[in-house]
């Protein structure tokens, strides 16, 4: 493996732990508070660790061999995941 590929991996597993724990912090506020403003934050952040982590998986197992198609999908999913973290601010 090359180093820019550890790199990647490394971010990678970074961004999907910080993204999760925010995530599981949404969750726990709304069974603290009930407000739906942290459902959409926790859906958010979701979609965002999907989508780093499918497109992680997907690349090291295609050999990067589709980056257009990787990073096309990855930011569908992530753009889902910014609008649901935006809602969450207009949420109530």
């Amino acid at each position: 493996m090359e180093p820019v590929e550890i790199l990647y991996a490394v971010f990678s597993i970074t961004l999907i732990t910080s993204g999760l724990v925010m995530a599981g912090m949404a969750v726990q506020a709304y069974a603290e508070t009930q407000r739906t403003s942290m459902i959409y934050l926790s859906i958010g952040f979701t979609l965002i660790v999907a989508a780093a982590s499918a497109t992680t998986i997907s690349a090291f197992v295609s050999d990067f061999q589709y980056p257009r198609t990787l990073l096309t999908v990855n930011y569908f999913v992530t753009t889902l995941g910014f609008v649901a973290v935006i809602l969450s601010l207009y949420a109530e």
